[in-house]
This record gives structure tokens, C-alpha cells and sequence, in this order.
């Protein structure tokens, strides 16, 4: 476990790095969010303990981008504060402004985790049920990350969000197990260039 976290942090490293050569940074996100919720399946909800703590950075929306609505290019780190799952991700995220101050903010993406993808024990076994009932089995160490947030403008620089992300392979990426990790939470925004 240990191994695959510094594979995690290491990667999110290289990701938030990376684009900053080619991009301007548009904004930064951190945030705290509620880890392993129940959304619509709750049969794997609260599983594992301790919220994450995210950070993100958004870059401007490159030019080859305009024909799918400028989207911008994001890398991110989520970090479990009790252990459990924490993952890295990049993406692009949309902005679509729909009242004064207010905006949506849906986006997708590819996450690397450090969590479980597949049970070690033999199915059936007291050990396998117990693992089972700790853990969430995510099925690969690749996973989609779709997002959502609902997004309030102060005055100046500063944003707040309510944000959503669900974790997932979707039968696309593996197959077999794909329990899902979904999140929710609250972060906070800084636009540069305000």
C-alpha cells in the first residue's frame, strides 16, 4: 500500500507540473469532501473513513479546445486524511455561467488511486467477506473521474463550490469489479486575472 501511494503522489506531482510550461494557471481549488458516500447504490458506502483533502489547479483553455467549448485542463491530488483511497486525477472541466455569480462546473477525467482493486482472498473465505465488508473494490488502478460543481462568485478573486466526483471504470477501462467511490464536499476557489 505504501508503494502504490507514492505512485500516487508522485504521479500527481509530474501531472501538476507538467502543463505549466504550455498553460497559464487560470485557478486554484482546495477543499475538503466527505469520502465514500452514499449517492444512489449505497451497498459499498461507507466503507472507508476520513474525508479527503483536494487541490486543483485550472489551466487557460488552449486554443485547440474552442471547437469542444473551451474547456479547461485541470490536475488535481485527493488525499485521505484516515488512510483509505486517495488518487491523483487530470482532466478538462467546463464552465457554464447560468445566473449572476452562479455557474456549473461539470467535468471528466482519468484518476490513478492507491486504494483496492480487487479482493486478495479467495472468494467465499471468512477473510475475503471480512476484506469486503473494510474495503472498496475498485476493480482497476485506472479510473474515469466525472465532477460536478454548483459555483458562487464573490466579489474579487475568491469562489466557493459545492462539488460532487464519482470514481469509477465503468466496465470500459477493466472488468469485473467496479464498486464506485463517490465524494462530496466544499471547496474553495482562487481566480488569477480577477
Amino acid at each position: 500500500m505504501r508503494g502504490k501511494a507514492a505512485g500516487v503522489a508522485a504521479f500527481g506531482a509530474a501531472l501538476m507540473m507538467a502543463p505549466a510550461a504550455n498553460a497559464g494557471v487560470d485557478e486554484v481549488h482546495v477543499g475538503v469532501m466527505a469520502h465514500n458516500i452514499c449517492v444512489i447504490n449505497c451497498d459499498n458506502a461507507d466503507k472507508e473513513d476520513g474525508p479527503n483533502v483536494e487541490f486543483q489547479v485550472s489551466f487557460d483553455s488552449p486554443a485547440f479546445l474552442e471547437w469542444a467549448a473551451s474547456p479547461q485542463p485541470y490536475v488535481m491530488a485527493s488525499v485521505n486524511t484516515a488512510g483509505n483511497t486517495s488518487f491523483a486525477a487530470v482532466g478538462l472541466e467546463w464552465r457554464w455561467d447560468f445566473a449572476d455569480k452562479w455557474a456549473l462546473e461539470p467535468g471528466f477525467g482519468l484518476a490513478l488511486h492507491d486504494g483496492e482493486s480487487d479482493n486478495p482472498f479467495a472468494n467465499g473465505t471468512p477473510e475475503a467477506e471480512a476484506f469486503s465488508e473494510e474495503h472498496v473494490l475498485l476493480g482497476n488502478e485506472v479510473l474515469f473521474r466525472t465532477s460536478l460543481g454548483l459555483t458562487y462568485d464573490f466579489a474579487g478573486p475568491w469562489e466557493v463550490q459545492a462539488f460532487y466526483e464519482h470514481l469509477s471504470h465503468g466496465q470500459i477501462l477493466a472488468t469485473g469489479r467496479n464498486q464506485g467511490l463517490d465524494e462530496f464536499g466544499l471547496r474553495f476557489g482562487y481566480q488569477f486575472g480577477e
